[in-house]
């Protein structure tokens, strides 16, 4: 490599070093943590350090069986080292995003060129989704980053033949397994199948899967926690986990989340913001890329995601970002062909532009709200949506366009400055509004409870975050005379409550009166 293509490469690797530290790591302790899954994650490893026992995790002592352990190890040797907050508890996420996008950049580069690796990793690192799920306390982080590892290694053996990759990929299957379950071990297995058929080499397929040492690696890192948590557990796991929050989530539609076949398209469209509008030039060349090994590939690992998931009876937001990883690259392949890159800045515009509108359409939807805890959230919302939340966002949406007409900077580094930009104005403008609206009530009442030592009942409202902020677990009842309770304003009228001690944005903790 020459001198100047060594500057280029630093010059990149910073940039894209600053992107990680706008999307992935700034507002993280800033933020309350989110219910209810957040919450969840968080508080059963407060559990887990409080208790001692690193093999079950607990949820207000109840075993909690949605994900497996690795996660929560994490977060435990995280908020060992930096205490219980926000910042411990989400830092894991944020690592391993860190570890997806260097994954998407070096494969990417070595598939492709350098140039392509920062296209692709720019367009991952401050996409919509992915800047909200790198900064969140829960497991779908981590599992992204071991699907992109596994992935690029069977492709890379599909090339090379050689066997180490082999051995990273069921390494990281292994760990994504200990980390989501399944979904780790199904997409890596269909798509390579799918993608090895197509290119007429079931042989060398077959020769991958039925690796002795990959098997035995596999094992090593998923047998123990399993095995163990079974012995400690028996049916309770098996239904809990397997039956329950595997095979049930793909038959039925579970806890409510369901959706027509139709689901993904609008959250494809708003999930890859800033990003979306390279899906037009991608669907052009769509003939010619799958003339090529690689672009097949990752056709097949998007398509089969979206398929699946369009069919599972359970259909949550974040399913589809199991697909993104190929997309950003795909994007990095035919980016060189877009013959007005201006136009890639008119969308996360529109999107910045059409929540500016926000406090217009909420202040209707307030004067009509029946429900007292819609009402006060809405009312709560547009004081903190004030003039200045337009105006800034309708600001930043001016420069984002402004960004694109800079004719004379490369089109990649336009890429990467609209996706900075965009993802300053969401982080900064609209999570710390959407923490503050949302969760910062029940921290503000549960720290309230901790400083003055009251055991609470929570009736008929979900949020976890509570016990984290509280310390306590709670009970979840109808309270009774002389109890505290944490509710909605919805149903406080339905309680002799003798004294209001804490309501904000529809939430009340209050004494019953004796």
């Amino acid at each position: 490599m020459q001198p100047k293509d060594n500057a280029h490469s630093l010059q990149d690797m910073l940039i894209l070093a600053f992107l990680c530290i706008v999307s992935f790591y700034a507002w993280t302790g800033s933020v309350p943590l989110f219910d209810v899954d957040e919450g969840a994650f968080s508080e059963a490893t407060r559990e887990m350090l409080k208790s001692g026992n690193y093999l079950t995790t607990y949820l207000n002592g109840e075993p909690r069986f949605d994900k497996p352990i690795l996660i929560y190890w994490l977060q435990l040797a995280s908020i060992s080292l930096f205490g219980i907050n926000e910042f411990a508890f989400r830092l894991p996420s944020a690592l391993a995003s860190t570890l997806w996008a260097a994954s998407i950049y070096l494969f990417a580069g070595k598939m492709l060129d350098r140039r392509a690796g920062f296209i692709a990793a720019a367009a991952m690192i401050p996409t919509l989704q992915i800047t909200m799920i790198a900064k969140a306390a829960i497991a779908d982080a981590l599992l992204n980053s071991m699907l992109a590892i596994s992935m690029f290694s069977i492709f890379l053996y599909y090339k090379e033949r050689q066997q180490r990759f082999v051995l990273i990929a069921f390494t990281a299957i292994g760990l994504g397994t200990l980390t989501k379950g399944p979904v780790a071990i199904l997409i890596p297995l269909v798509v390579s199948a799918l993608f090895f058929l197509s290119q007429r080499e079931t042989k060398a397929w077959l020769k991958a899967i039925f690796n002795p040492s990959g098997i035995a690696l596999f094992l090593l890192i998923v047998l123990p926690w399993y095995t163990l948590e079974y012995l400690d557990q028996g049916m309770r796991f098996i239904e809990g986990f397997i039956l329950k929050h595997n095979i049930e989530r793909f038959s039925t539609p579970f806890e409510q989340h369901t959706g027509s076949i139709w689901y993904y398209l609008p959250v494809l469209l708003a999930g890859l913001t800033p990003s979306t509008g390279l899906i037009i030039p991608l669907a052009t060349e769509i003939k010619k890329l799958v003339k090529t090994p690689l672009s097949a590939y990752l056709l097949i690992w998007f398509g089969f995601v979206f398929l699946f998931f369009s069919f599972s009876g359970t259909k949550l937001p974040h399913y589809i970002i199991y697909g993104y990883t190929p997309l950003f690259i795909l994007f990095a392949m035919v980016f060189k062909t877009i013959k007005k890159p201006w136009l890639l800045g008119i969308w996360p515009a529109l999107i910045l532009v059409a929540l500016s509108m926000a406090p217009l359409f909420i202040a209707r939807i307030a004067l009509s709200a029946s429900n007292p805890y819609i009402r006060d959230l809405l009312h709560g919302a547009l004081k903190l949506m004030g003039p200045e939340y337009t105006i800034l966002l309708v600001s930043i949406a001016l420069i984002t366009l402004l960004v694109w007409t800079a004719g004379k900077i490369p089109a990649r580094y336009r890429l990467a400055a609209t996706g900075a930009i965009f993802c300053l104005a969401f982080n900064q403008v609209i999570m710390t509004r959407a923490g503050e609206l949302l969760q910062q009530p029940v921290k503000e009442a549960a720290l309230l409870a901790r400083n003055n030592g009251y055991k609470i009942v929570m009736w008929k409202v979900n949020y976890p975050s509570f016990l984290v902020y509280s310390g306590n677990s709670v009970e979840k009842r109808a309270p009774k005379p002389g109890e505290i309770v944490f509710t909605s304003v919805k149903y406080i009228d339905r309680l002799n409550a003798s004294e209001i001690l804490y309501q904000k944005n529809g939430l009340v903790l209050a004494k019953i009166q004796q």
